[in-house]
Parts: structure tokens; sequence; C-alpha cells
């Protein structure tokens, strides 16, 4: 019988075409670049995972939490891990420094062009590449 599945937020945030993405150290996605999140606490809601997520991994107070997307996303492993995953667009102060934290490794900002070429979850890729579009249409 299938598990229900443990929710978790990631947070996306541009600056100027890029977006900030980290490398992640541990399973189910080490060795990938993505949107700093990770698993809900108890009683946590989706948007507070996102921020106290976000902030764990980079450092950076990130503030108005908008959700963008969801994906429920199932390990092919048998046994696998199960998510609900809401993944939001935050705000933070531009001149803030990001600093890899946690479980996270090589913060870094990237183009659309170059998260195409990197290893990354196919909902980082969906998510980065729906907001180019919106960015570039003015949204």
């Amino acid at each position: 019988m299938p598990s229900s599945p443990q929710a978790a937020s990631s947070a996306i945030l541009e600056r100027d075409g890029r977006f900030l993405l980290i490398r992640r150290m541990n399973p189910p996605s080490a060795d990938l670049f993505a949107f700093p999140g990770g698993r809900a606490e108890p009683g946590e809601t989706p948007d507070e995972t996102a921020l106290r997520e976000f902030f764990e991994e980079t450092g950076v107070t990130a503030r108005n939490p908008v959700l963008f997307a969801t994906y429920d996303l199932m390990s092919e492993k048998e046994g696998g891990s199960h998510f609900f995953l809401s993944v939001f667009r935050v705000e933070a102060d531009a001149d803030t420094e990001v600093v890899a934290a946690d479980d996270a490794a090589d913060p870094g900002w990237y183009t659309i062009e170059e998260i195409r070429s990197l290893p990354v979850p196919p909902s980082v890729l969906e998510c980065a590449e729906r907001l180019a579009v919106e960015i570039k249409a003015g949204y």
C-alpha cells in the first residue's frame, strides 16, 4: 500500500533573470542542483517550511512566499520516498550574502540556459522554464 506523502517545500529566489540554486548533499537528490527546500516539521504550514528551509540552507531571510507550483513526487525505488512538494516564489533583500549551510553546498545564481545544462530534478527545470517565460513577459 502506498505511504502517504511527506510534506516538503522549496523556495525560488530570482534576481536579474538568475535563479538561486544549491547543490544537495543528501538523498533523495544528492548532487543535484535544486531550489533551497526540504521536509516540513510537525505543525508547519507549507509556506513556513519554505521560509525556514531557505534560511537554513542559505542564511538568507526570505519573505512574502507566493505558491507557484505543487508536485506529487514518487521515488522510482521500491520503498522509496514520496513527497508532496509546494514550491514558492520568495523575496529577499538584494544585498544579502548567500552562504551554504545545513545539507546544501555550492550556492549559485544561474540563468535558465545554465540550468538546462545542470543536473537538476525535473520539477526544478519545469519551474525555472515557466518563470523565465513569465519574467520575459513582465509578470
